[in-house]
């Protein structure tokens, strides 16, 4: 009986390691086969531009050939795909001069391409580019024929819009539509090939109306000076840049890409937020880009590249190649990158959500993409060498963001705020995670909370907007008291430089020594009569080395706490890396001054010794104490577009400096005005000598600890 309860028991634990064993392989098995699905990374960008791998939102279902579309002809170079508002996808076969209409499920109907026109010939599509289809007609962009022919939804042919008259448009424009788009008015936009005015804007009966949104040109600024000075000198024309691809919302706004930009000009207008340069943009009925740009970075494709100019064999140089833009659900839009056959995918403010793709034959991969379009939440790209379309399904991480991105346009900030909390836990790494709840709370009128999660997301402009909320609300609280402080404030100032100049003034007819205080004053005076004060400053001895190291420690604190004690819509990168920072930003300087300054006038016959050349120069440092502090006081109440008023004392402060500097080496040496510019011209290359002399021996130095370091190392092993 023992021995029969043993095995049976000996057989349900084998049953058991069976069971788990098998468990474990179909796990294993799910974990390669859910990696297979997606042959390329999905990931966000932090507010430094670098990438965050984030789980797929979308993962790639299936690719479309001919013969899953019951079709004998295969597909020639396909150019564009369009999704109508009856699920019925138009392919524009372009190398077969057709369009390809085919149902829900990607099932052939019928195709355009031979029809009779207006005046009842035989005529034909030639190498058409573009599509667009409305509830009652088809818009077929006959690129080569230079004309757009209109169909109904059957496909029977209704007009043709012909190109405008040159005299209209332009002699060295040429009508090649290859994108078009209709309003819900009847008015219809066109993209034309080797057209650089802007889009095509025709009226509901094909007359032609104008352009609108011309793109901005970049002239090199060698030019522009040569033109400033020689207006009448032949010089290269520069044309603007034409547009590749648009599509058009519900409220009628045309969105335009474009992909003639130079790499330089739009790596320059991406670094710099340039949106005169930018690929991608919205434009209203007159022509005006009214995107929203408040992501860490301009909807621009690709922001972590290799410039263009950095040749390199392994990886993919210079910014996206933007080709096409799908509008879809809750304010969302994708644009396809055909560098990298990558798609980035925005919400309705311009922040990337996610970017997936890359260029290969894997299922997902993508040869040469041409056109993309929404099918309700499924992604449709289409390749031109392939000749397929490719299906990309939302996923569940996918779905997470659209259904936060619905309850936010709804006004729902509540679920809209538990919605993006899931996602971080799905993806800790997603700064625009942070930006929707910040958005959710803002919107709630929550903005201490908002504020906390914009800062956790690096967005200084969003920190600001609920400063400024706050500021206005304390306002109102205690618009009294403020005023008050003001007030005291400026009579505190008022009385205290009234005392220093009072003292100062005392300090004429002195003679003797000096007090502490009386030094220190002088350099209140200094700022404010340079000659005479450089001169007293020597001959006079109203000032001191003493003196001169206070001054210049206090504009040391000054630097610091410009450093540490800004604001952090203005500095959002502050540390305590910032005191060394601020003793080195004034100490080097003043330093390599003194002695550049010194070994350079020893030449030129300079009256002053090294004590006045340090005098001068520390002395001079008083207005970095009068105009930094402030300021960085001022950040702490002040928001981002009060940021000009910051930059304009901040400069006025250092180009005081600068002049100060300038003329105490002036009096102090008894230098002419044009042999100071040459002495202190002289001196700025002397410094730059100094520093390259100390960073060669700092060099020489470490290589010489090295190579003494490898030699012990060497003995002591050899010793073992």
């Amino acid at each position: 009986m023992e021995r029969r309860v043993y095995i049976i028991m000996k057989k349900r634990k084998t049953l058991l390691k069976i069971v788990v064993l098998s468990l474990c392989l179909i796990m294993l098995t799910c974990t390669f086969v859910s990696a297979a699905s997606t042959p390329y990374s999905t990931y966000t960008y932090t507010m430094d531009g670098e990438t965050r791998e984030s789980p797929a939102a979308y993962v790639p279902d299936r690719a479309i050939t001919n013969y899953d579309m019951n079709m004998e002809t295969a597909l020639k170079s396909p150019k564009d795909i369009f999704v109508d508002p009856k699920n019925y996808i138009y392919i524009v076969d372009t190398g077969n001069s057709r369009v390809v209409v085919c149902n829900e499920s990607c099932t052939y109907q019928f195709e355009i391409s031979t029809f009779n026109n207006e005046n009842g010939v035989p005529d034909k599509l030639n190498g058409p580019e573009g599509v667009f289809v409305n509830e009652e007609e088809i818009f077929v962009c006959d690129t080569l024929n230079a004309r757009i022919v209109v169909f109904d939804i059957e496909g029977n042919f209704q007009r043709i819009i012909y190109a405008p008259k040159a005299d209209i448009m332009g002699d060295d424009t040429l009508f090649r539509p290859v994108s078009v788009a209709v309003d819900a008015s009847g008015r219809m936009y066109v993209v034309s090939k080797s057209t650089y005015s802007g889009v095509f804007a025709f009226n509901d009966d094909g007359s032609f109306q104008g352009f609108v949104g011309v793109q901005k040109t970049s002239v090199p600024l060698a030019v522009r000076i040569r033109r400033f000075f020689f207006p009448d000198t032949t010089t290269i024309t520069y044309i603007s840049i034409e547009f590749n691809n648009l599509a058009i919302d519900s409220n009628g706004f045309v969105w335009v890409t474009t992909n003639g930009i130079e790499d330089a000009t739009l790596e320059s207008a991406i670094r710099s937020n340039d949106t005169d340069y930018a690929p991608i943009k919205q434009l209203n009925p007159q022509g005006n880009d009214i995107m929203k740009r408040n992501g860490f970075f301009m909807p621009c494709g690709e922001v972590n590249y290799m410039s263009a100019a950095v040749k390199s064999s392994t990886r993919v140089q210079g910014p996206s190649s933007i080709i096409d833009i799908a509008l879809g659900p809750n304010g969302v839009y994708s644009v396809v990158d055909s560098k990298r056959s990558r798609i980035y995918t925005y919400d309705y403010n311009g922040q990337l959500i996610y970017a997936f793709g890359d260029t290969g034959s894997q299922l997902g991969n993508l040869k040469d993409p041409t056109a993309i379009t929404y099918f309700n939440s499924d992604i449709y790209v289409l390749d031109g060498t392939a000749n397929s379309i490719t299906v990309y399904k939302r996923t569940e991480y996918g779905d997470a963001i659209d259904q936060a991105e619905q309850y936010l346009i709804n006004l729902d900030y509540d679920q809209a705020i538990e919605s993006w909390k899931e996602i971080l836990k799905r993806n800790n790494n997603f700064d625009a995670a942070y930006v929707g709840i910040a958005d959710s709370m803002y919107l709630s009128e929550r903005y201490e909370d908002a504020m906390k999660y914009y800062q956790a997301a690096g967005s200084t402009e969003g920190y600001s907007k609920c400063f400024k909320e706050l500021r206005q609300q304390w306002i109102e609280k205690y618009l009294f008291l403020a005023v008050l402080i003001v007030a005291a404030i400026i009579v505190g100032l008022v009385f205290l430089f009234r005392y220093i100049g009072k003292v100062n003034k005392a300090g004429v007819a002195k003679s003797g020594k000096r007090k502490f205080k009386e030094e220190v004053f002088f350099g209140f005076y200094i700022i404010m009569h340079p000659f005479d004060g450089f001169w007293d400053l020597k001959h006079e001895g109203r000032g001191s080395v003493r003196g001169g190291i206070f001054i210049a420690a206090l504009a040391t604190l000054a630097v610091i706490y410009k450093n540490v004690g800004t604001a952090y819509v203005f500095n959002p990168n502050s540390s305590l890396n910032g005191i060394w920072s601020g003793i080195a930003t004034v100490w080097v300087p003043l330093m390599l001054y003194v002695i550049a300054n010194w070994c350079i006038t020893t030449l030129f016959d300079g009256e002053g010794t090294f004590k006045d050349i340090f005098m001068a120069a520390s002395y001079s440092l008083v207005p970095l104490i009068i105009f930094l502090i402030p300021t960085t006081i001022f950040s702490n109440v002040a928001i981002l577009d009060e940021q000009a008023i910051i930059t304009l004392f901040d400069t006025i402060s250092y180009i005081w400096l600068g002049g100060l500097l300038f003329f105490g080496t002036m009096t102090v040496h008894g230098y002419s005005m044009g042999k100071n510019i040459i002495v202190t011209l002289g001196t700025v290359l002397g410094m730059a000598f100094i520093m390259f002399l100390v960073a060669l021996f700092t060099n020489l130095i470490r290589r010489m600890v090295s190579f003494i370091t490898d030699i012990i190392t060497e003995i002591s092993y050899r010793a073992d």
